[in-house]
């Protein structure tokens, strides 16, 4: 109760200190909520035309588009689907033009960078104004409030463990955080029996009303607490909300009876933050975050349907009718569009050394480390595996190979590449960031995702 009280008071005293604006979006994003349908409907219209027509006065790409094809904005005002004489954007063309994408009105110095995952090519950077940052910290609160959660209850973040010391001032501002919003940090990097016990007795210590993570690690923990018959994993915590990987049913359903907790899903990326989330436990389909998102979807040439979304929050880089790459159907439940059958990136175990570590948590290490563009593991023997590295131009990447070595030693074989020398697999060709997975005598069967 006092780390309740105490984030309470402490959240806007921290947001104010910090100059951010995230709780007034919030109780905006509550009073657009409770209007009718057909208010909320008129309302995304006039919302989605002001993005287009600021687009067109403001970024360079947007004019020059508009001018060629002839196309008018402020014809949305009358017909969204308008929108579709617009050609799709792609990563490939986020790439290519980089700044001519950004609006005239800012100062690149002054925006928030972030980085795709890169599942179809390179990573792209994606840079956000501080209010739409803001707009996003203020969705993220929202779509938890949907599990129950409010933002001073107690919360587990499960994160990777960086091998190296975290600067001290990165750490200042990460207990401040956590301080502010009653987090505790629980750091994981492997799938071992000791590193899970570990994570099942800090999370009884801890004693969160939820837990955010990825599924394939709670699934794991499900696994690891119901084969070693944990007597009170049950009671760890209520919520899981699944985040950064696919959410597949089994995995929602051992980690449901195994921690007799509800599950909640959410569907979100590094261009637009949370964008659908799920309103009740254990539902597949995902309510899309309307007042920040226009959401269509385009058949491939497999017949399947690719996510494309309009970003309405962040005119300093508006993206308008960008393919996402990842695959799921969008319906209307009760008149709201929602997001089902998502597929996505997977992830997967490698094992280096006597050690089986899930394939975000090496992402999430080369991410921290930095000048990487993507990489991908190939599992070699039982035990060794070796790493692509695909650096970003203008790095050392001799240096950073000679870190990655020191973490790991002879157990990784580091091979610095181009894009181009990734294996590909499936649609479009996105690859899985673990190859040649038939070789570990140990395939992870238990903890894939679909």
């Amino acid at each position: 109760m006092a780390t309740e009280i105490l984030s309470y008071f402490l959240y806007p005293l921290v947001e104010r200190q910090q100059q951010r604006q995230i709780l007034p979006k919030l109780t905006i994003m509550h009073k657009f909520a409770r209007l009718s349908l057909e208010e909320r409907e008129q309302a995304n219209r006039q919302h989605l035309c002001e993005t287009v027509m600021r687009a067109a006065q403001e970024v360079p790409y947007y004019r020059d588009l508009f001018r060629t094809l002839g196309f008018e904005p402020e014809k949305l005002r009358d017909d969204s689907r308008y929108l579709k004489d617009l050609p799709y954007l792609t990563k490939e063309i986020v790439r290519e033009q980089g700044d001519l994408l950004l609006s005239d009105k800012v100062d690149k110095s002054s925006l928030h960078l972030r980085k795709t995952g890169g599942s179809t090519g390179p990573s792209t950077l994606i840079y956000y104004s501080q209010e739409a940052l803001d707009w996003t910290s203020a969705a993220n609160l929202l779509v938890l409030e949907w599990s129950g959660k409010r933002r001073y209850t107690k919360e587990v973040h499960l994160s990777s463990e960086f091998p190296e010391p975290l600067p001290r001032r990165e750490q200042l501002r990460e207990t401040i955080k956590c301080l502010a919003l009653n987090r505790v940090n629980i750091t994981t990097d492997s799938f071992d029996p000791d590193a899970l016990n570990a994570i099942l007795e800090k999370l009884r210590q801890a004693k969160p009303y939820s837990i955010q993570g990825h599924p394939s690690t709670l699934y794991a923990l499900a696994i690891h607490a119901k084969t070693h018959a944990v007597p009170w994993a049950t009671n760890l915590f209520r919520v899981f909300e699944s985040t950064g990987e696919v959410l597949d049913d089994r995995q929602r359903q051992i980690v449901s009876e195994v921690f007799n907790c509800d599950v909640y899903n959410r569907y979100g990326n590094a261009e637009f933050g949370v964008v659908a989330h799920t309103e009740h436990p254990q539902s597949a389909n995902l309510k899309i975050l309307d007042y920040l998102i226009w959401p269509e979807t385009r058949e491939t040439e497999d017949g399947l349907q690719e996510i494309v979304l309009t970003g309405l929050m962040n005119p300093a880089m508006p993206l308008i009718r960008y393919r996402t790459g990842d695959l799921g159907a969008l319906i209307q439940v009760d008149g709201e569009f929602h997001i089902t059958n998502i597929i996505g990136r997977v992830h997967d175990l490698v094992a280096i050394g006597d050690r089986r570590y899930p394939t975000h948590y090496i992402q999430d290490l080369l991410d921290r480390l930095g000048g990487i563009d993507e990489f991908q593991l190939e599992q070699i023997t039982p035990q060794r595996c070796l790493l692509r590295l695909v650096p970003r131009a203008g790095v050392d990447a001799a240096s950073i190979a000679q870190r990655v070595q020191a973490w790991w030693g002879d157990n990784v074989e580091i091979e610095i590449v181009s894009f181009e020398a990734l294996k590909r697999v499936g649609w479009r060709s996105k690859f899985r960031h673990l190859v040649n997975m038939s070789t570990p005598e140990d395939a992870s069967t238990e903890t894939s995702t679909a």
